[in-house]
């Protein structure tokens, strides 16, 4: 089976690149090309784009990508019904190669290999925080700053489906990855999978991906990962003071452990920060909760009861 091990991006349409730009660069990210076409934004990590946007005369989602563990896994999906060849990535940064796909209900989704990374950019190190019983910073004081501060990398991406259970076998057959936890009614219907890579004994984020039924099709939000709480919040005064709509946070999720942050950008697409959560290996037993959306925080702001729907 071919297995993917990290997401690589996402991408989205819209009719103003610099109106996204200028949200994106608020937010936290990088541009690391921009052509009349086209914008690409990196994090601070040594992915060489992470968040693509498209010109175009609507505004929409149009899908994501998986980097593999080898070479051999695009020749293997290659030969997949309803998938292109295998091709060279010449029109993003980092170059590599691709096979395209659709998901069911007609989502890109491109594997990668072989990209280029980049140099990591300059970022500070995570804050020592003193708790009750264990004091880790001594002789010294935090001086955090309200500012966009910077994505590490990009985390995760939720996409809506018309039918959950073929869309979560569709990659996890076609992509080794494995279920976290599930969310489901009160009766039992699983309406949710969080999905991980499968990193054997290796700790890997508890969810890359989450597979939702519900209308209509395409993303519910992508997701990046901040250094710290101070990062996040830092972030978040900035966006209040830049006058940029809030969708809900700060808080705790309950499945998963994230401390989140969820923003709007200038075309109504939902973006998160996160920071602190949870890792996962073999060992981990998935587990399903009956739970609606306003009682997926543990503490914070609550989503509205549409946060899913």
């Amino acid at each position: 089976m071919p297995k993917a091990i990290d997401v690589a991006y996402v991408v989205y349409q819209v009719d103003d690149l610099d109106r996204m730009e200028a949200f994106m660069h608020d937010f936290g990210l990088v541009t690391a090309d921009k052509r009349p076409d086209q914008l690409c934004l990196r994090g601070a990590g040594t992915a060489p784009v992470v968040h693509v946007t498209l010109r175009g005369s609507s505004n929409r989602f149009i899908g994501g990508a998986l980097k593999m563990a080898a070479r051999g896994d695009l020749d293997a999906l290659a030969a997949l019904p309803g998938s292109s060849a295998v091709e060279p990535i010449t029109d993003l940064p980092g170059g590599g190669w691709r096979v395209r796909m659709h998901t069911p209900d007609g989502i890109r989704i491109d594997a990668v290999w072989g990209q280029d990374e980049v140099p990591a950019l300059p970022h500070r190190r995570p804050n020592p925080f003193n708790a009750g019983q264990v004091k880790a910073r001594i002789n010294a004081t935090l001086r955090p700053k309200r500012e966009p501060g910077l994505v590490l990398r990009l985390g995760h991406f939720v996409l809506r489906t018309s039918d959950h259970d073929a869309n979560l076998r569709w990659f996890t057959e076609r992509f080794g990855m494995l279920p976290s936890d599930r969310m489901s009614t009160d009766e039992g219907f699983v309406f949710g999978t969080f999905l991980r890579f499968d990193g054997g004994g290796a700790l890997v984020d508890h969810h890359a991906m989450l597979i939702t039924q519900a209308s209509p099709v395409g993303v519910h939000h992508c997701s990046f990962e901040m250094q710290d709480l101070d990062c996040v919040m830092g972030a978040h005064d900035h966006l209040v003071a830049r006058g940029h709509k809030l969708d809900c946070g700060v808080g705790r999720h309950l499945i998963g452990s994230q401390i989140f942050d969820y923003w709007r950008d200038p075309f109504g697409f939902r973006v998160e920060h996160y920071t602190d959560g949870d890792v996962a290996d073999h060992d981990h037993q998935p587990q399903t909760y009956a739970v609606r959306a306003d009682e997926t925080t543990q503490w914070g702001m609550d989503p509205p009861a549409d946060f899913f729907d």
